[in-house]
């Protein structure tokens, strides 16, 4: 028995075989919840090396990794920043499953060419990061929320949790990450404010702030920095995170244990940054 027997999880950007929203997924759907993932549909080309070895399939291999737990698994193709898109995910999670009780907004924009100084940043890179990060976990948040709200009317112990994916960027910032920092800085006020506005309705809304973490997105860092092993000599705790490690603080802020903990940004960082 699993502390979400019964529930119904949406994840964001859970395409990539080595990403927080694969791990957040597999991690809810083995405490019994059932999932929706969403992805952009990446074209093949694009994918890293160790996707395109196992002939990794986007969302559907994550999908397939859902349902090997036990639980059914809806996917779906979605820009975050459409309305109308998220609104289809929406309906099409509420036509299978018929409640939704999690939302994970893990969606982001790639690292590139957002990485320089502030004077060099093309005004639509800039834009484009903020508007997945910031822009996408609030039209998700509209959207689920008012399902939390109609499903907790009259019966208000029923809850959920969203989960929204910031970083260690949004505790401080550095140089050449100024699009990443303001996306992620606007992510803490966005949690603090909804979790406000949820609490009446008994949901929970919190950050989950990593380091470094081990995931395909993060390879060219990892890469220029001479391996993990560099990355690692930063960390207190003296290692980099995993995606599974990211992906069970998310499930743990989903569960009982976790239900007087709302508006906080947790840091899951090795002890990287700690206030």
């Amino acid at each position: 028995m699993g502390h979400l027997d019964g529930k119904v999880a949406v994840v964001t950007g859970a395409g990539r075989l080595r990403g927080i929203g694969r791990a957040a997924a597999v991690a809810l759907a083995q405490q019994g919840a059932d999932i929706v993932v969403t992805g952009t549909g990446r074209d093949p080309v694009t994918f890293p090396s160790d996707e395109k070895q196992m002939s990794w399939r986007d969302i559907t291999s994550t999908a397939e990794q859902v349902r090997a737990e036990g639980v059914r698994c809806l996917e779906v193709v979605c820009d975050v920043t459409i309305a109308r898109e998220v609104n289809h995910v929406i309906d099409q999670a509420m036509e299978r499953f018929g409640r939704i009780d999690v939302l994970v907004n893990n969606a982001a924009g790639p690292r590139g060419d957002d990485r320089v100084p502030v004077v060099d940043i093309d005004e639509d890179v800039f834009r484009r990061v903020v508007d997945i990060k910031v822009h996408g976990s609030f039209l998700f948040s509209k959207a689920v929320g008012r399902v939390l709200i109609r499903q907790n009317a009259g019966t208000p112990d029923v809850g959920g949790s969203i989960v929204n994916i910031s970083s260690i960027a949004g505790r401080r910032g550095s140089a050449n990450t100024a699009a990443y920092n303001a996306a992620n800085f606007a992510i803490h006020g966005f949690t603090q404010a909804l979790a406000h506005e949820m609490a009446p309705y008994k949901v929970t809304v919190n950050a989950v702030c990593p380091g470094p973490v081990d995931t395909s997105r993060m390879d060219a860092v990892r890469d220029a920095q001479g391996g993990w092993e560099a990355s690692a000599a930063r960390v207190p705790l003296g290692r980099v995170a995993s995606d599974d490690d990211i992906g069970r603080v998310i499930t743990w802020l989903c569960s009982p244990d976790a239900s007087l903990i709302t508006g906080q940004a947790i840091n899951v960082n090795g002890g990287m940054h700690m206030d």
